[in-house]
């Protein structure tokens, strides 16, 4: 397994790697206080954590939805989180030309599922020098995956991470194939599992995604049995007040006895391998 570094924290280490925060950036002092929370719970637990918000959902059903404060403010806002919490900052990128910039804040670049066959973008991201996390896209299988990842070695890079996040199951509605989990750490890449997209129900509520949070931690238990190097979890003090992705992000509350669960099985999966 490859390791990918940022600062003391290792991907691919043993350690399980916690990649939280709102779907998307809802202002500094909201997100700032979700950040807050979950640094608190991570640091309890003994888990590192990276902060994740998105400054720009460009993907949203529609064109009526907040995507979000755009690039410029955003950068500003997770800036000045990266400095309060002092963790490191995970968010996409969507455009070839916000590789660069992003990167300036960024320690990691996160590339949507539904363009990571985007090959332009892909090397971009790999030309920064920073880790590039990508989302295994919906309409992919896990072997698919190694396409992509021969795309970032040619851009320059072995500072890859894998996310699985949902397969498309006919119309509005996913299912996670456990079996993605070790053919994608198999191409010498650490994994990462999406506990809160792999529950979305895409395009479910019309004009927005839905989504059922209920299975959210009985498939993060089965992932981490099965064994990855990171969860990527959507989380809100309000869900329901969520601007974006509300139907299954976790409740703050319910955040630490999901992770105290999934420590005991991935420590357990460490014991087992």
């Amino acid at each position: 397994m490859n390791i990918v570094k940022i600062g003391g924290i290792e991907f691919g280490g043993g350690k399980l790697i916690l990649l939280a925060g709102p779907c998307v950036l809802e202002g500094y002092e909201r997100s700032l206080m979700i950040g807050r929370r979950i640094k608190e719970i991570a640091e309890r637990l003994n888990i590192p954590y990276i902060f994740k918000a998105s400054f720009d959902k460009a993907n949203r059903s529609s064109i009526k939805s907040y995507r979000g404060p755009g690039m410029v403010e955003g950068l500003k806002i997770l800036a000045d989180i990266k400095r309060e919490l002092n963790v490191p900052i995970v968010t996409d990128i969507h455009e070839t030309y916000q590789a660069a910039p992003v990167a300036e804040v960024a320690d990691i670049l996160q590339i949507p599922a539904f363009l990571c066959r985007q090959t332009d973008l892909l090397v971009a991201a790999a030309k920064t020098g920073k880790v590039v996390n990508v989302k295994k896209a919906q309409f992919l299988s896990a072997r698919d995956m190694i396409n992509v990842v021969e795309k970032l070695r040619a851009g320059g890079t072995e500072k890859i991470l894998l996310t699985e996040r949902g397969t498309s199951f006919g119309y509005n509605n996913l299912v996670v194939d456990m079996r993605g989990l070790p053919i994608m750490r198999g191409f010498n890449c650490p994994v990462i599992f999406d506990g809160t997209h792999s529950v979305q129900l895409p395009g479910g509520a019309g004009t927005s995604s839905g989504g059922q949070r209920e299975f959210v931690e009985p498939l993060v238990r089965a992932a981490v049995a099965v064994g990855v190097d990171g969860l990527f979890l959507e989380v809100h003090d309000n869900p329901a007040e969520g601007l974006s992705d509300g139907a299954n992000m976790i409740p703050l509350d319910k955040l630490e006895k999901l992770l105290v669960n999934a420590l005991k099985i991935h420590e357990a999966h460490l014991l087992k391998s």
